[in-house]
């Protein structure tokens, strides 16, 4: 893989910037800020963080072939041995950011930048799917969507990517603005508006001013917005946008999708655009991917992709791990959606397993959800009535906020038990009958519901 070229003068450019020893360096490839992933002649920076600091590390990046290291002024005279061209700068972390600028400037692709409150990931992983039908794609790896992750995966990116896929994360506000300024997205994408990081965010309105930035940012550069019309914050938000592409199920969007057929949580999907239809087979799981992959059609089409590309793309999709993986047994059918958990994706999946014809139980194992702040206790009490809704047979439930959900269930006449211990539940579910069933599982990361699955998954 190609990759571009980071010189002395890239380096002048950087805000704040006073360089030290210049003539020993020219050029580089490789930008790290961790010791474990040096190449000679690589750019280290010093990021120092909660729990870390990389200025601990300089001498040994050195030792392991860094030609260069970024630091904070402050820290200058603690380098005094160190050989190497020295950058200072008032903030490392703003610095690497601004390296992530400079590297995506010397490259080719184009650059789509994915937000929401669900769904930012699987939509990723199907558009990188699709789009790799046509040309060479990048995306984002792991959990690398903050303000670390993004620099990270734009300097990861050789000259040869046609098209980099970032997804954009954020807890606090301002952190969507920071990563799409590094960013700069010819095409933007916000999955939906719903309650997520409400501890920080505080309300709806909050988490959407927070999203919406991706937008502004985009149309500052006179990038593409992808609209998502079912959602109606994003609609009212997006009123003002002229360079803007609409798709939806429920309005006359300009890239318009259909549910042919739901069975057993798998949609067979209709994408129509330009008074042209196509029908896919989707192999992922639920509606909320169905809207994923409507949401993917839309800017693949947009990037010039034909009807059978991005069927052919489709249709050899694969599930995300631990976001609506489904294995059917013999007995019962296992839902693995324990990535991360809020009131919409809880939600989302309990309307995905109330869709099972083929199981007569519906049964629900779920921990707490976190970052809802004031919310927190009335929005695990509102789950109650999705529960209802979609036909839920059995609900168990562990964590302090899950038992609040536990007593709004006793007027419910579902079935329901809750677990004040990790080994409590796991004895419970070992030793459970789940004959003719499809159970979920599904919390917060913090709630390593995970190891849960693993109790009647033996092969996980």
């Amino acid at each position: 893989m190609s990759r571009p070229k980071i010189k002395i003068e890239d380096l002048f450019e950087l805000p704040t910037a006073e360089i030290f020893n210049p003539d020993s360096f020219s050029s580089s490839s490789f930008v790290s800020t961790d010791t474990r992933t040096i190449k000679k002649n690589s750019i280290f920076v010093a990021l120092k963080g909660k729990k870390f600091d990389g200025h601990l590390f300089v001498e040994e990046a050195v030792k392991k072939g860094a030609s260069v290291v970024v630091v904070n002024k402050k820290r200058l005279k603690d380098f005094d041995n160190v050989n190497v061209t020295i950058v200072t700068v008032k903030d490392t972390t703003k610095a690497y950011g601004d390296i992530a600028k400079i590297w995506h400037s010397k490259l080719n692709a184009k650059i789509v930048a994915i937000s929401g409150s669900n769904g930012k990931t699987s939509t990723k992983e199907i558009l990188t799917g699709i789009l790799s039908e046509k040309f060479k794609v990048t995306r984002t790896l792991a959990n690398n969507n903050n303000h670390i992750g993004v620099p990270l995966t734009i300097l990861e990116t050789g000259s040869d990517t046609e098209v980099l896929v970032l997804e954009l994360g954020t807890n606090h506000f301002g952190e969507i603005a920071y990563t799409s300024q590094i960013a700069k997205p010819e095409f933007a994408l916000i999955t939906n508006i719903g309650e997520s990081h409400l501890e920080f965010l505080q309300d709806l309105e909050g988490v959407a001013k927070e999203k919406i930035s991706l937008f502004d940012e985009t149309a500052k550069n006179g990038g593409i917005i992808f609209l998502n019309t079912d959602d109606k914050i994003l609609k009212k938000k997006a009123k003002n946008y002229k360079n803007l592409v609409s798709f939806g199920f429920n309005d006359k969007a300009e890239v318009k999708g259909k549910i042919i057929d739901l069975k057993d949580g798998k949609t067979i999907v209709q994408v129509t655009y330009k008074d042209k239809s196509f029908k896919v087979n989707l192999p992922v799981y639920g509606l909320t991917n169905a809207k994923n992959f409507l949401a993917s059609a839309a800017i693949a089409l947009k990037l010039g992709m034909s009807f059978k590309q991005i069927k052919q793309g489709a249709e050899s999709l694969s599930s995300v791990k631990n976001r609506l993986n489904v294995k059917n047994f013999d007995k019962f059918s296992l839902v693995n959606d324990t990535y991360n958990a809020n009131p919409l994706s809880m939600r989302s999946a309990f309307e995905f397993i109330g869709s099972f014809q083929n199981r007569k139980r519906k049964i629900v194992v779920l921990g707490d959800m976190f970052e809802l702040g004031k919310q927190a206790s009335s929005a695990h009490k509102e789950l109650a009535d999705s529960l209802k809704k979609n036909k839920i047979t059995e609900v168990y439930t562990i964590g302090k906020l899950m038992r609040l959900l536990n007593n709004e269930l006793v007027d419910k006449k579902i079935t329901a038990k809750h677990f004040t211990n990790r080994d409590k539940l796991g004895a419970f579910l070992s030793d459970y009958n789940f004959d003719d069933s499809v159970v979920l599982f599904k919390g917060s990361r913090g709630m390593k519901m995970e190891e849960f699955v693993k109790v009647i998954d033996k092969e996980m």
